[in-house]
This record gives structure tokens, C-alpha cells and sequence, in this order.
């Protein structure tokens, strides 16, 4: 509506441009599922922190879930993601502990340490929060040479506290007898050791419970609840992720006898492309079972797995790392490549864009691989959707495959799944503000060219095949693609035509004597 202009002057209007502009949104947005060290403690709306949430470091992730503990393979995962180029992750943690019932201990040393453990404190029920603080008292006056150092000791928890004044290391059991927090127990004798070191150390000490105890995490623990925002299908709430991995698989199958539940390892892997396909928007990265040889992870892939799917990437074999969390020396650890693909994906996307296929790149932070692949091995295991991980000597140890499990040649290849992925969330969220808009030539031009110059600059980059634009695209919007029995259902159609660009992976030269005729 026109402006009443009553006062002479100049005046500026603002106008609408005729067409938005479409700007391509994240692409390499992980999100895992898995086991932590710890849950966060900053949500009181979420105890148990299962609910997903976004880190952008290692430092923050630490911060949050903690570092390296044994039986999680998600902090590696998450760690080899961030190594190789990742910058955005969603954690969905799976609780796979539960409380022991076991009280918690603190150990504590005399003047001689020598000796080990001096005193122990035990609390007196399992789980509780009790920090003991102990404070050096002055030398009496009247103290002998051989007069023992005596301290004031507080023992706080639950919002109480217990103080014992005059407390000497020799006197300790008898003086905290009534103590209703902590036990005490002398764990050496002092008829040997001089008065000077029967000392205690200064400070306050929290009594860290007793280790909790692993539980088993059965299939649907990992496929969780949309509702309830946890496991698998919690991811529905976080519409950017891009790729899901669950590299805590491992763990939870693994039998007591050592051998793999692969059923489990379907069933979860299964739940993983569903939740994928059902959004339509991200990638499954998985992870081929642990221990197996080039021939029996083919036999797995044909006859047990049996996945379908342009919307997952199977990644074979493990790979070793250092090992952070190592103890009687075991330095390296095996570990699921997912979260170092994953890495690579987000580096790739960087480097060169989300239509270059992620491979032939190095897996930063591999020591080697689990099993030696050679090139008659991959032959049988590439034609199958199975990528795989290969050590090339002083070129390192790259990533030597990219294709998807579909076996619609459309989908062969993953940046092609993902260079939809990317455009057709692109233009579902950049053209919204079409809905309620009239249905009519404006607005179906509009949109021709809205879309039609996202896809020409996708077209100048690279991203699509063809030596004009009209060979790498097609937008249709018009009477054809919008009958007035499509108006009258309130929809208006556009029709958009793309071709990808794909990989070389074969590339061939063809050689020939050249006879010298002259």
C-alpha cells in the first residue's frame, strides 16, 4: 500500500527484492551416540544428560562428558572427529552404569610415604558426597620432643558437618569412632615410626564413591525415545546433524565369552539407517564388526547385514590410535573408524566442498589398521559398499573407497547423496517465505529464480556437470507443473532437474608402442 505523502519532500521507499537468495547451511554436522565417562551435571532438567547436545571442541566435550574411560569408544570417536576436521558434534549419551552399593574410600599417607597408605576413611553409606579436611593445630608449649603433631579434622556432607579437634594419627580410630559420615582405619604401625612422621596431610579431600558398575545396554537403549529426546531417535529434534555414528557398538555386543552379538550389531546398525532414511536429511557412517578377515566381512556385508540403503557408509577395517587412558603399557588401542570418517567428511567439505567425494584423504591420527587390505581384497569388497581403509607407505594411511550401501547406481557414491541432502534442505529452509504467498505467475517466477541462481552458483563451483548451465540444471515452475486442480489444493510445484558430479574412482591410462615408420 502507497504511502500518503502530505508534506512536500523527498522521501525513500524500502522494496522487497522479487527473489530471496539461498544460502547452503552446514554440511558436516555429526552427531554420536554412545557411552561417557560422565553425564553433565549443568541441567537439572536432564540428570542424566541423555538429551542431545552440541560441542565444538575436545576441550568442551571433556568438559561436559569427560576424557578417555575404559569401555566407551565414543570418546575416541569424538576425539578422531575433531582431529581430522570436525567442528560441530552432537552428543546423545546412553548410560551404561549403575551406582555401586559399595561405600567410597579415601587412602591418605603419614610422613613416611614409603609406607603407603597411613589411614583410611570409608563413608558409611554408598554413593554419599562427604570431603574430609584436615587442618594442622599449633605445637603446645609443654610438647615434648617426642609429642606426635595432632590436627583438627572436619568431615562434611549432606549439608552437616563433624569437627574433632586434637587428633593425632596415633589417636585417629578412637577419636572418630562416633563419627555417624566415615569409618577409620590405621593401615600401619606406628611402634616404628618416629613421632615427627606421624603426620597427616593438610587439605580438603572428597571421598570419591566407589567405581560404578557396567550394566548390559540392550538394542533399544541405543534407538531411544523421540519423546523422551534420548538414543537414536532423540536426534529428530536436532534438524542440522548431517551424519550419525554409534561407535559404542562394541561394547554393548560383546559377549562375556569375548565374541560379538552380531545380531545386536544389526539390529542397532538397522535402526541407525531407518532413523537416516526417515529424515532424509543425514548419513549413517558405520562401522564393519571388529576381527574379521577381507573374506568373512564380505560374507557378513552379502548374508547377515544386508543393507540397502543411500543414506549409509560402511567403513571396514578398524583402525589404531594412541591410547590416552593407557595403563601396564598398553599405548595403542584398536578403535571404530566411523568418527575419524566423519572427520574427514567435514575436512573434505571444507577443503573442497560437500560434491567432493571423501576419500583418498589421510586418517589423521592412525597408527595402522586392524587388517592389511590389498587391492585384489578390495576388488571384492569396493563393488559391495564396502570403503576401505588402507596403509600406502610414505604416503600414509588414507581412506580408499566412498560409496554408500544402495544399490541404485544413482546412489553409488556418497558425495552425490550428500550434495542432494545439502541442496534440497537449502531450498526447503531458504524458501519458506512462499507459503500463503498467492499462487500465481509472480510467485512461481520468483521461485524459478531463487532456486535457479542457488543452483548456478553451486554450477560455478563445481558442483554440478556440465559445460553450460542449462547442461547442469533445469527449473520448471509454470502452468505445466501448476493445473488449476494443484492450485486448488493450495500447492504450487517446482520441478528441478540436477547432475551431480561423480567421482574418478577409476582412472585409466591407455598406453601404446608408438613404431618409428620413417
Amino acid at each position: 500500500m502507497a504511502a500518503s505523502y502530505l508534506t512536500p519532500g523527498v522521501y525513500v521507499e524500502e522494496v522487497p527484492s522479487s527473489s530471496a537468495t539461498l544460502s547452503a547451511g552446514a554440511t558436516a554436522v555429526a552427531a554420536f551416540v554412545g557411552f561417557t565417562a560422565k553425564a553433565p551435571s549443568d541441567d537439572p532438567n536432564d540428570p542424566d544428560g541423555m538429551k542431545p547436545r552440541l560441542v565444538t571442541n575436545w576441550t568442551q566435550f571433556e568438559d561436559l562428558y569427560g576424557g578417555f574411560v575404559k569401555g566407551a569408544m565414543l570418546p575416541h570417536s569424538v576425539y578422531g572427529f575433531f582431529n581430522n576436521g570436525g567442528s560441530m558434534a552432537y552428543i546423545v549419551r546412553i548410560p551404561n552404569t549403575q551406582p555401586s552399593e559399595e561405600p567410597g574410600t579415601l587412602a591418605l599417607p603419614s610422613g613416611d610415604r614409603a609406607l603407603g597408605p597411613a589411614v583410611e576413611f570409608t563413608t558409611t553409606e554408598p554413593n554419599a558426597d562427604v570431603t574430609v579436611t584436615i587442618t594442622p593445630e599449633p605445637e603446645a608449649d609443654d610438647a615434648g620432643d617426642d609429642a606426635a603433631p595432632s590436627y583438627t579434622i572436619d568431615v562434611s556432607g549432606g549439608g552437616e558437618s563433624e569437627t574433632y579437634t586434637s587428633v593425632t594419627l596415633g589417636s585417629i580410630d578412637k577419636d572418630l569412632k562416633t563419627s555417624t559420615k566415615v569409618k577409620v582405619e590405621t593401615k600401619i604401625d606406628l611402634g616404628n615410626l618416629a613421632a615427627d612422621l606421624q603426620t597427616l596431610p593438610a587439605g580438603s579431600f572428597p571421598i570419591e564413591p566407589a567405581a560404578p558398575l557396567p550394566v548390559a545396554v540392550p538394542a533399544r537403549a541405543f534407538s531411544g525415545n523421540e519423546s523422551a529426546r534420548t538414543g537414536i531417535s532423540g536426534l529428530t529434534i536436532a534438524d542440522d546433524v548431517t551424519m550419525v555414528m554409534v561407535p559404542d557398538l562394541i561394547t554393548a555386543a560383546t559377549k562375556e565369552d569375548g565374541t560379538v552379538d552380531l545380531g545386536l550389531w544389526k539390529s542397532v546398525q538397522l535402526a541407525l539407517i531407518n532413523h537416516c532414511e526417515g529424515q532424509a536429511n543425514r548419513m549413517a557412517v558405520l562401522d564393519a564388526p571388529p576381527g574379521m578377515s577381507p573374506q568373512q566381512i564380505k560374507e557378513w556385508r552379502s548374508d547377515t547385514a544386508m543393507y540397502d540403503s543411500a543414506f549409509a557408509a560402511l567403513y571396514y577395517p578398524w583402525i589404531e590410535v594412541s591410547n590416552p587412558a593407557a595403563t601396564n603399557g598398553d599405548t595403542e588401542i584398536m578403535v571404530p573408524p566411523s568418527g575419524h570418517m566423519a572427520g574427514i567428511w567435514s575436512r573434505t567439505d571444507t577443503n573442497r566442498g560437500v560434491w567432493k567425494a571423501p576419500a583418498n584423504e589421510v586418517v589423521r591420527g592412525a597408527l595402522s589398521v586392524e587388517t592389511d587390505i590389498t587391492k585384489a581384497e578390495q576388488g571384492l569388497l569396493n563393488p559391495i559398499g564396502i570403503n576401505c581403509i588402507r596403509p600406502f607407505g610414505t604416503q600414509g594411511i588414507r581412506v580408499w573407497g566412498a560409496r554408500t550401501l544402495s544399490s541404485n547406481t544413482d546412489w553409488t557414491y556418497i558425495n552425490v547423496r550428500r550434495l542432494f541432502n545439502m541442496i534440497e534442505t537449502t531450498i526447503m529452509n531458504g524458501t519458506q517465505y512462499a507459503v500463503f504467498e498467492p499462487n500465481d505467475q509472480a510467485l512461481w517466477e520468483g521461485l524459478k529464480r531463487t532456486v535457479g541462481s542457488f543452483l548456478r552458483g553451486l554450477w560455478r563451483d563445481g558442483a554440478l556437470f556440465g559445460a553450460t548451465a542449462e547442461q547442469a540444471f533445469y527449473v520448471k515452475c509454470d502452468e505445466e507443473t501448476n493445473p488449476p486442480d494443484s492450485i486448488d489444493q493450495g500447492k504450487v510445484v517446482v520441478e528441478v532437474g540436477i547432475a551431480p558430479v561423480k567421482p574418478a574412482e577409476f582412472v585409466i591410462f591407455r598406453i601404446a608402442q608408438i613404431k618409428d615408420e620413417s
